[in-house]
């Protein structure tokens, strides 16, 4: 924010603070609001009928998340048989009152059902994205933000992946995650999410930042990503975390601040969430705040009373730090101006091929061969092409499949598709034409109408 000038009359100074006071807010929703911000807690449904939770609730926040209702094992319980029921409570309990709901999560390797648990490879690749697809065209139009990928990165030093099912199905499944929201859900902003990244320092911060920047660089569709931020003496707030949140930002994505909470009490508590707040006000495209519960015996960590609210009701030391520094935050227009932009540049979408590739594959048993697997719905599909060099390296490739009569192809990952309707060419991009001998890449696309019976033709080069 700008600082006043110096040579401010101090009578000009004595008028801005008395505005400011005029304009505090006794909610938290409210106060976030008048910045252009949200506030919103992680409910449940189960609680929903406790008389003290909805009052705090509904007095205080203006954004909920689902805790556990809109996971992969309560949202498709079995393979293909989906239950929205109580994901539909949460989100029609915030959509009724005119709230933002985040949507978490999409793609996960916890809290999976017992039939995910089971599948790897191809099959679970298109498990996954048929999930991803069809949960959020689901929730079409409904979500503020998704929580697309969450805690794919390893802790410790390594700055890796999490060795999951989900990443031995390729390291591109973060990818091919996110594009299939974007063409399930184009209007959600979609987000990155993960615990233990709130420290710039960290090997997992700078892993995960790494991985944006890269998406960024190539025209991935990422929107935002979440910072947990769970506080405690094992992993504490630390002062370079303004620095991260506004590292993360200068990529041109939104930064959230998605599962709250500080273990602690009193004072100490109170003023490690008023920094959180302040460093999140402090960075203009942090636009909201969520805290991982309602009341301290709501939380998962119930034991470090690490929420703004004791059990009773009654508010706590914390809660009023955290009103205090919202109320603070330099008002939103009345007629706001545009939101903080993207990077000067943007980053690029993907290039096609600097080289096309040749129509017949080349002599001597190189060439490139392409299996389909189907993950398929009433009205819809999503095919995982694998494609697999011959006896030689080949540096670029091209698959060629007829799409059955009355089906489309609408989306592509990993791949450029020319055409979507009947025979339909799909060549690599830049980053993986280059396959070696016996080895193997995927690209996917997501159809509508039926997909039985593609039969894909490779050629390389």
């Amino acid at each position: 924010m700008a600082m006043a000038a110096a040579s401010a009359l101090a009578v000009g100074a004595a008028v801005v603070v008395a505005n400011s006071a005029s304009a505090a807010e006794s909610t938290l929703g409210a106060a976030a609001a008048q910045s252009g911000r949200y506030f919103g807690a992680a409910i449940t449904v189960g609680k929903l009928n406790d008389n003290t939770y909805t009052t705090i609730l509904n007095r205080e926040f203006n954004s909920v998340t689902a805790e556990n209702e809109m996971k992969i094992n309560a949202t498709e319980p079995n393979q293909n048989q989906f239950n929205f029921t109580n994901g539909d409570r949460i989100v029609n309990w915030g959509l009724s009152r005119g709230w933002k709901v985040r949507g978490h999560t999409l793609a996960w390797h916890s809290q999976q059902p017992a039939w995910m648990e089971r599948m790897e490879g191809s099959a679970l690749r298109s498990a996954m994205l048929n999930h991803v697809t069809r949960v959020a065209s689901y929730y079409r139009g409904k979500i503020h933000s998704w929580d697309v990928v969450n805690e794919a990165f390893a802790d410790g030093n390594s700055g890796g992946r999490r060795d999951s099912n989900l990443q031995r199905t390729g390291n591109d499944w973060i990818e091919a995650a996110f594009r299939a929201a974007r063409a399930a859900d184009p209007e959600a902003k979609l987000c990155y999410n993960d615990y233990n990244t709130d420290n710039w320092t960290w090997a997992k911060t700078q892993a995960v930042y790494r991985m944006v920047q890269d998406f960024k660089q190539r025209g991935v569709p990422i929107d935002c990503v979440g910072f947990q931020s769970h506080f405690n003496s094992g992993s504490p707030y630390n002062s370079n975390y303004r620095t991260t949140l506004s590292s993360f930002a200068a990529l041109g994505v939104d930064v959230q601040i998605t599962e709250l909470d500080i273990e602690g009490s009193g004072a100490t508590q109170a003023n490690t969430y008023r920094n959180v707040v302040n460093d999140c006000l402090a960075v203009a495209r942090c636009n909201g705040i969520t805290v991982w519960g309602v009341r301290d015996c709501d939380s998962w960590r119930s034991g470090g009373t690490p929420l703004l609210f004791e059990c009773n009701g009654n508010k706590k030391q914390a809660y009023n730090s955290t009103l205090e520094a919202l109320n603070s935050a330099t008002p939103q227009p009345t007629t706001p101006g545009p939101t903080t932009p993207g990077p000067t540049t943007p980053g690029p979408t993907t290039p096609p091929p600097t080289t096309p590739p040749p129509t017949t594959p080349p002599p001597g048993g190189s060439g490139c061969s392409a299996t389909v697997s189907l993950n398929q719905w009433n009205g819809g599909f999503v095919a995982s092409v694998r494609v697999t060099a011959g006896s030689s390296a080949i540096n670029s490739w091209a698959v060629t499949m007829n799409i059955p009569s009355g089906a489309s192809v609408t989306n592509t990952w990993n791949a450029q598709a020319s055409g979507s309707t009947g025979s339909v060419r799909f060549a690599n991009v830049s980053y993986n034409g280059r396959v070696n001998a016996g080895q193997t890449t995927e690209f996917g696309f997501q159809g509508t109408g039926s997909g039985s019976g593609m039969s894909p033709t490779c050629t390389a080069g």
